[in-house]
């Protein structure tokens, strides 16, 4: 069953799974033991590598695919600037400089970086409920939240964004929560394609990438 889940199913999933496994692994070994600093100015690329390779991996890239896409994409980039502007979505909260070029105070990738999460984790919570959308959306949603909460220990620490009280407030987790359930819906409505053993590794590698950092410099 595990080989099933994690085994890519033709030439480009291998290559793209291969890519994202060296280059999280490379971040993790760079930051550890080379140059922090530069790897981690190198977060814009991976995010934007991420979101590429997400949607190559994608055999049918029709309307409703583009649609999903810009809409989830439209709707992070306005949940974020609202955020950082107001403090009334996650708390209050500023960006660093190593997520890339900002507009408005928030990192224009980070809308692309949206579209990542609600793709991978959708595929990973479709592939658990199959046939019901609602549980799978509310299961998406969830797994949306956990991820967050792998990065918040160390994303002050990579200068990816800080909080005004110095840690993550409950607010932001049910700020992702209500966030993410709309574009969960929206993904299960729409996508009907998705790249299941790439998002399983993408998701995988999420965790281990930020889990070991949690571990090692928290």
């Amino acid at each position: 069953m595990i080989k099933k889940l994690f085994l890519p199913v033709n030439k480009v999933m291998w290559i793209s799974t291969g890519v994202i496994w060296l280059v999280f692994c490379s971040g993790i070994l760079g930051i550890l033991f080379g140059n922090r600093e530069l790897f981690l100015q190198l977060t814009p690329l991976n995010l934007l590598l991420c979101f590429v390779l997400m949607l190559i991996n994608l055999n049918d890239f029709n309307k409703r695919v583009i649609t999903t896409v810009v809409l989830v994409y439209v709707f992070g980039l306005i949940v974020e600037i609202v955020g950082v502007q107001t403090g009334l979505i996650f708390g209050s909260y500023e960006y660093g400089d190593n997520l890339g070029s900002k507009f408005v105070g928030v990192p224009i990738l980070i809308g692309a970086n949206w579209v990542s999460l609600t793709f991978m984790t959708g595929a990973v919570s479709a592939l658990i409920f199959p046939k019901r959308m609602i549980l799978a959306a509310l299961l998406g949603s969830v797994l949306m939240v956990l991820i967050d909460l792998c990065i918040e220990p160390v994303a002050p620490l990579f200068d990816y964004w800080t909080f005004e009280s110095g840690t993550a407030p409950l607010s932001n987790y049910l700020g992702w929560l209500i966030a993410a359930i709309p574009l969960q819906l929206l993904y299960h409505s729409l996508v009907v394609d998705r790249p299941q053993a790439f998002a399983n590794h993408l998701l995988l590698l999420h965790v281990l990438f930020f889990g070991t950092f949690t571990v090692l410099l928290t």
